[in-house]
């Protein structure tokens, strides 16, 4: 039987409870860690495309737990210097070409030689098969999220290239092995980072260039090329990287969840360049009667003919320097193969 007075206590007790689970601090939810992810095209490019991809599905697959601010067309890190600034912990994440490096990537670079790698699709496949079987030192200082290349090369230019005599003695911006083809054909090479081409167009330092379609939108080179040449030969191999201490400092699953994507975002961004390619190709001829030069066989047989050594030059180059050169073409190749079954 319970007293009047027990009643009572009971009754403070319960009030006295409710009060302090009222005043108890409540514990915030936890910030999201935050990156910075770097890169040195223009937002429409299809480098920044596949930034903003990868930054929206890490978000949605981390579940918030990791929040991504892009930086787009330089703002952050140019192109020459993005993995050093990586590296540096300028920003966390930056993607780059690697054949704006020289020799410093000389594995990886192998894939732009002239080995006929159709579309930017396989050669993402091959690019991310050929970096996981070799693990070149040359990415040892940051850790590897994924690498995709650019659609086959053709000739932007201001007058038309019909055939190899048309190209002898033209100004011409590429860079890594597209401007060794470029020497190949006898054009006079303008060496510079793609950002700076525009520029060189406008003021006449160059007459075209040699580069993937899709920057003919991009980047608006069918203002000033109204000509492009079908050649369809080397690509651009580019990689995303992470500063190394910024991926160690992450939380594991956070971590997997990276590291797992880095073939499927290869090949969602080589799946969307060669997409975007026929619709600048498109979109060059409505907009500004862009003609596309088909050579004839005898013309592409000349062009071919002038690129075939290079490949030998370049085994030879890589074996003297310890590079498993030949092993490292055949590879390149069978891959291709592969890929594009």
């Amino acid at each position: 039987m319970k007293t009047k007075s027990g009643k009572m206590t009971v009754g403070i007790l319960t009030v006295l409870l409710s009060v302090s689970f009222m005043f108890m601090p409540i514990s915030a939810p936890a910030e999201p860690i935050r990156l910075k992810y770097a890169d040195f095209m223009p937002a429409s490019a299809f480098t920044s495309v596949q930034m903003e991809r990868w930054k929206n599905e890490v978000e949605k697959q981390t579940g918030g737990k990791v929040a991504i601010e892009t930086f787009p067309n330089s703002k952050l890190l140019g192109a020459v210097n993005m993995i050093d600034g990586i590296i540096e912990g300028k920003a966390d994440i930056g993607c780059f070409v690697m054949s704006y490096l020289g020799d410093r990537f000389v594995i990886t670079n192998g894939t732009s030689l002239p080995l006929k790698i159709p579309d930017a699709r396989v050669g993402s496949l091959v690019l991310w098969d050929i970096y996981n079987k070799y693990k070149p030192e040359s990415f040892a200082k940051v850790k590897v999220l994924t690498m995709f290349t650019t659609a086959p090369s053709n000739i932007m230019s201001k007058k038309p290239v019909r055939g190899i005599r048309d190209i002898k003695g033209l100004d011409l911006r590429a860079s890594g092995g597209a401007g060794q083809i470029l020497k190949a054909w006898g054009a006079n090479l303008a060496d510079m980072p793609i950002g700076k081409t525009p520029e060189a167009l406008a003021k006449g330092q160059v007459q075209g260039l040699l580069s993937t379609l899709d920057l003919i939108q991009d980047m608006n080179f069918a203002e000033t090329c109204r000509f492009v040449t079908m050649t369809n030969t080397a690509i651009y191999p580019l990689a995303v990287v992470m500063n190394l201490d910024k991926w160690n400092s992450l939380p594991e699953d956070v971590r997997k969840i990276m590291a797992d994507m880095g073939a499927e975002q290869a090949e969602w961004t080589g799946k969307y360049v060669d997409n975007h390619v026929k619709e600048a190709i498109a979109w060059a001829k409505e907009t500004y009667q862009v003609e596309f030069i088909e050579m004839t066989k005898a013309q592409k047989t000349k062009f071919d003919y002038l690129i075939q050594p290079l490949t030998s030059q370049w085994i030879r180059g890589a074996k003297a320097k310890g590079f498993p050169a030949g092993e490292i073409v055949k590879d390149i190749r069978k891959f291709i193969r592969k890929y594009s079954q």
